[in-house]
């Protein structure tokens, strides 16, 4: 076992405003768990003052770390360098605006630990404190993100979460070039649970994650997890055949009534053969294409959580927890 066993991995860009009151709160929390624990602070990149901030707080606060990225590389990849920085028995994400409450920290390594869990996600049952767009975009995202990838992706789960060493572990060696870790997580099938809490306000400082971040993280999402936008070209050159054999009976039909000019049917029904033919071509070529992606992308197809051959009869087979039931 490590001497310290918990670490918090804090990704950070441009919020020099809200670390006085970052600190203020979490210290607390984390003195108070009576264990030996470390504070990860990735600075993304930032244009302000971020990293002198963190750096002079490490001063009074020795289990602050700072980690500091040579460039803006975004959330996921700064929470990516947190994640493989870390080295503590369980390690919890949390960003820095502290609309995610840190004191629920406490909670969601007590329920790991009594109910033997790897992986404890941070569910917001009250979101009224967003915006009625962001409020109504986030809801889309989960419910999309659950028909393509499953329902074991938590609702309303972001990326404030506790991990095992073990899921840390298996994260670190996975090639993910772009991960979105609010699915590639929950993919693992880890044993999971969920603690509650209610969305605070910003404390300081603006969003960063305006529209334009959200868009791209969902396209990441889909792209990451789906074949389903490279399956758009089989169902548009389907439609697009049934349509052009319409119109050729169409085409034959106002042919026998001789209402058109000489030439045009036959002109007419190859340029709509062609272009049928040529979309479930481009619709079959995507379909290969999904499977070289899935290929590449060299997920493992399994994960071995118990084996009775490497564990004396005695101990009992652990129970597998849905991330969907709550706590």
């Amino acid at each position: 076992m490590s001497s310290i066993v918990l670490s918090v991995v804090v990704p950070m860009y441009n919020e020099e405003a809200v670390i006085p009151a970052l600190v203020e709160r979490l210290r607390p929390a984390l003195d108070g768990l009576g264990v030996g624990y470390e504070v990860v602070a990735v600075d993304d990149g930032s244009a302000d003052r971020t990293a002198q901030v963190l750096f002079e707080q490490g001063r009074v606060w020795p289990e602050l770390r700072l980690v500091k990225l040579r460039q803006n590389s975004g959330h996921q990849a700064a929470l990516t360098a947190g994640l493989h920085r870390s080295r503590g028995d369980w390690v919890v994400s949390i960003d820095a605006d502290l609309q995610d409450p840190p004191e629920t920290i406490v909670e969601m390594l007590r329920v790991a630990r009594e109910q033997g869990l790897d992986v404890v996600y941070g569910v917001r049952s009250d979101r009224r404190t967003d915006t009625f767009f962001k409020r109504h975009t986030a809801g889309a995202y989960y419910r999309l993100m659950r028909r393509l990838v499953g329902a074991d992706v938590p609702s309303q789960a972001g990326d404030f979460r506790l991990l095992s060493r073990e899921v840390v572990d298996v994260l670190k060696v996975l090639p993910e070039r772009t991960p979105v870790y609010r699915l590639l997580v929950p993919s693992l099938g880890f044993a999971a649970g969920q603690v509650t809490y209610v969305r605070e306000k910003r404390a300081a400082g603006e969003t960063k994650y305006p529209l334009r971040k959200m868009v791209a993280l969902a396209w990441d999402s889909a792209a990451n997890f789906s074949a389903a936008p490279l399956r758009i070209a089989t169902w548009l050159g389907a439609i697009a055949f049934l349509a052009c054999l319409a119109l050729m009976v169409f085409g034959m039909v106002v042919w026998a009534n001789g209402t058109v000019i000489p030439g045009w049917t036959s002109l007419f029904l190859a340029v709509l053969l062609l272009s049928g033919v040529q979309l479930i071509c481009l619709g079959l070529l995507g379909e290969y294409v999904a499977r070289i992606y899935k290929t590449v992308q060299n997920r493992p197809t399994f994960h071995i959580g118990f084996d009775s051959a490497t564990v004396p009869q005695e101990v009992e087979i652990p129970k597998q927890r849905s991330a969907a039931t709550a706590l």
